[in-house]
């Protein structure tokens, strides 16, 4: 037997992951629910199967399984919390071909997941919109002065002793599954508004509760409504476009018959403040789409009566590098006697950020708008 002392890195890191494996394929194993256990053929079925295929498990644990968007959305975000490569421009494909394709099976919950098919510990809590609503009335009724309008903690106005605490990322939230753990807690006693006694908070009222909770829980992930981009199109067109030819000095750079023509069209509000406001950093238009990649910034770095032009890699208080047209790297020490002068196309837009209102951005926007 090989002693402890004996055990390479290298063995330990082959026996964890022998050990998460079988833990995953465990849980796939549990009796299969209804239905088949392929993926359903429908667009992104590719993204799904090269995504869970490189990662700790193969498209097919998935494949019996059945959520609504938001609650594919949290699965999704696990996943990648444990070190599942997914980039953000896949998430909304991921997420739109489990939720249309692998939608909620038809079984009522229970406390503890009772009634749902397939249900396992590390399975997500599926809201029920209606019992949702439903959980939403018993919330305002005994827990909204405490805990506040989106169950993230009472205000600072009450003293610290009634301020509630943040139950969307209350453990005891994050463990429940269909009101068990929950009703658990609430059996223990815990003050209510009404002064009714939190234990009578239990069955179909604690699991109403529990739906309410979890769907305030799925509004802060990336799906959800908390994070989709406000209304910006909330600036006066004209001021815009007297900004833009006057106190903005965007026309000493910029034409709206010429490369903003039709810009408008092309872009919704919010890609279009992005795209004025950080041009250079802006990488993808509506829908995901590669716009032009952003402008060089140039360098010219004179040394002893030299002048050497390129593109600028790497300036910092020591030293400064550049890539010249011949490709060849060339990198100095800073020094007094050195004269730097860096071109950067987009130092105009740097400079406006200082100086900016908000309503020069929102009035700036509205008028960029109007190019179509």
């Amino acid at each position: 037997m090989t002693s402890p002392s004996m055990t390479s890195p290298s063995m330990t890191r082959a026996v964890l992951l022998a050990a998460v494996a079988a833990a995953i394929f465990a849980q796939g194993n549990r009796p299969a629910p209804p239905g088949p256990r392929g993926l359903p053929d429908a667009p992104g079925k590719d993204t799904v199967q090269r995504l869970c295929g490189s990662s700790c498990h193969g498209p097919q644990i998935v494949a019996g399984k059945g959520y609504s968007r938001e609650n594919w959305a949290t699965v999704v975000n696990g996943m990648i919390a444990r070190g599942a490569k997914v980039e953000a421009s896949e998430f909304n494909d991921l997420v739109d071909y489990l939720g249309k394709n692998l939608p909620p099976r038809s079984g009522a919950a229970g406390a503890g997941g009772s009634g749902f098919i397939g249900a396992g510990p590390d399975d997500a809590h599926v809201v029920d919109p209606a019992a949702a609503e439903k959980g939403l009335s018993i919330y305002v009724a005994e827990c909204v002065t405490c805990h506040g309008n989106k169950a993230r903690g009472g205000p600072d106005s009450l003293p610290p002793a009634q301020r509630g605490s943040d139950l969307v990322r209350s453990l005891v939230v994050l463990k429940d599954r269909y009101g068990a753990t929950i009703g658990e807690f609430l059996r223990k006693g815990h003050p209510t508004q009404s002064g009714r006694h939190s234990s009578s908070i239990q069955g179909e009222e604690a699991i109403n509760l529990a739906h309410f909770l979890h769907q305030k829980l799925t509004d802060t992930l990336r799906s959800g409504p908390y994070n989709k981009p406000i209304n910006v199109l909330t600036g006066n067109a004209a001021a815009g476009r007297e900004y833009f030819n006057g106190a903005g000095g965007c026309t000493k750079c910029h034409s709206t018959t010429g490369d903003l023509a039709g810009v408008g069209a092309k872009y919704d509000p919010v890609t279009l403040q992005q795209k004025f406001l950080f041009p250079k950093s802006f990488a993808a238009g509506r829908g995901g789409r590669s716009v032009t990649p952003p402008k060089p910034t140039t360098i010219d770095v004179t040394v002893n009566g030299r002048t050497v032009s390129g593109l600028l890699l790497h300036m910092d208080d020591f030293n400064v590098s550049l890539r010249d047209e011949a490709g060849e790297y060339r990198s100095w020490a800073r020094t007094a006697q050195m004269k730097i002068t860096v071109h950067d196309p987009y130092a105009g837009h740097v400079a406006l950020l200082d100086q900016y209102t908000d309503k020069n951005m929102h009035d700036i926007v509205a008028f960029l708008e109007t190019l179509k």
